[in-house]
């Protein structure tokens, strides 16, 4: 069930993938300040909404543990289409977890060039599927079973955004909440067009490692992309690859990594680096990664250099989910992290320091992104909450509606889109 449209939205350019393009950004400059934000439009779709919206031709597009996609008029919040991919998962049948029911968790992404929204849905059995649907009529074009050969998928949790990228869909796998079962963290790759032969990769550990930041991997320039790895189950001896940032190539061969000094000790305790998912600066040199042991960490993207390698660290923040980031000054990157202790602004230098901007108070964790000059968060308890990017200062607070943990906005022009817990809701930022 839908509220029309009472306050009308100002739409601008498309947000057809996490954070708005393949670096994971999440910054839209030049973008308009608020002035009285307003929610527009509330729409009931089939179940929780774990993944970002994407906005293509004036369309929402929302992803659903019912296992639904929905095509939503922008403006109004009208259902266009629904098409059901597939009937989700119960709770009771996985081994662990926490999403009840399973259906699709990882944010979906558009393809201009066929046209088409990609999403991968759980489905009972327990398998994923990777599915193609046609942006303006919601009809099925094509699907695939996309579980990595030797995995057990039922242990394997598709919680990271889809990435489009060199011809291909890239689908990261992390596990359950609870790392029961022999998962391993993966991410594989199939072809956009036709029906050719997929690629994949394994974190090269016995044991997790999960790959399940929700920004899932962030593609360079050149093609290869990057993502951050969980904790492993070695806890000492030989680095295993886990608790990591991994580059790898567009046939997913693994191609470097970095992992903080202290990764057997974080495998130990459960606080992997790969909470959050990599952080790609400006200029695509410099990557931060950031996670649940409290270390913010600076690496060089071209060597990223194994064990201890950072250009440099700072300390705390225990951060979950996905980040944002804009150019700074001289050349310089700002980044700001979702840390449990309060959304943080990190500055870093073109000298390679980073240093501790402000930090908001711990009720503002949510993962953020930047308009304009305000930064937006979206908390658990159903607040969007809209930040000045120079001082931390709260400008705004909507009531939203209850999201999930990891719930980020879409932004299209003056209008933002956040997931909840039982559908999506419109903001206009100015009237």
């Amino acid at each position: 069930m839908t509220a029309g449209a009472a306050i009308p939205l100002r739409l601008g350019a498309d947000w057809a993938t996490y954070h708005g393009d393949v670096s994971r950004a999440g910054y839209v400059p030049g973008g308009p300040d608020p002035v009285a934000p307003a929610v527009a439009w509330r729409a009931t779709l089939d179940g929780a909404v774990y993944a970002s919206p994407i906005v293509v031709g004036g369309l929402v597009v929302v992803a659903t543990e019912g296992g639904s996609l929905y095509g939503l008029d922008a403006a109004s919040g009208a259902v266009r289409w629904r098409t059901h991919l597939a009937d989700p998962v119960p709770g009771s049948v996985l081994p662990c977890g926490d999403i009840d029911p399973l259906g699709i968790t990882g944010t979906p992404v558009y393809d201009p060039g066929t046209g088409q929204v990609f999403a991968v849905a759980a489905r009972p059995g327990v398998e994923h599927v990777l599915f193609g649907v046609d942006l303006r009529s919601g009809q099925v074009r094509g699907q695939r079973r996309v579980d990595a050969p030797g995995s057990e998928p039922a242990t394997e949790l598709q919680r990271g955004a889809l990435l489009l990228a060199n011809g291909m869909i890239y689908i990261p796998y992390g596990g359950n909440f609870g790392d029961c079962g022999q998962y391993l963290g993966r991410v594989v790759g199939v072809p956009v067009a036709g029906d050719g032969p997929e690629v994949d990769f394994a974190v090269p550990t016995t044991r997790e490692g999960g790959i399940w930041a929700p920004s899932g991997p962030a593609a360079l320039p050149g093609g290869d992309i990057l993502v951050t790895a969980g904790n492993g189950e070695a806890v000492g001896g030989v680095w295993d690859h886990s608790d990591s940032i991994l580059r790898l190539s567009p046939q997913l061969r693994l191609l470097d990594g970095f992992a903080p000094s202290g990764w057997a000790q974080e495998n130990s305790v459960d606080a992997d680096l790969g909470s959050t998912g990599p952080v790609l600066l400006p200029g695509a040199r410099r990557v931060v990664a950031a996670g649940k042991g409290g270390g913010v960490y600076l690496a060089d993207v071209d060597a990223l250099g194994g064990v201890g390698r950072e250009l440099d660290r700072l300390v705390p923040c225990h951060s979950y989910g996905g980040a944002a980031t804009t150019s700074g000054q001289g050349g310089g990157a700002v980044v700001y992290l979702p840390c449990t202790e309060g959304l943080l602004q990190v500055l870093v230098g073109a000298d390679d320091r980073m240093t501790r901007g402000w930090q908001a108070n711990a009720a503002i964790t949510g993962s953020p992104v930047v308009v304009g000059a305000t930064v937006w968060s979206v908390q658990p308890d159903g607040t969007l909450d809209g930040l000045d990017s120079a001082t931390g200062r709260v400008l705004a607070t909507v009531p939203v509606g209850a999201a999930t943990r990891f719930a980020t906005p879409a932004v299209s022009g003056a209008a933002m889109f956040v997931p909840t817990r039982d559908g999506v809701t419109a903001v206009a930022l100015r009237p």
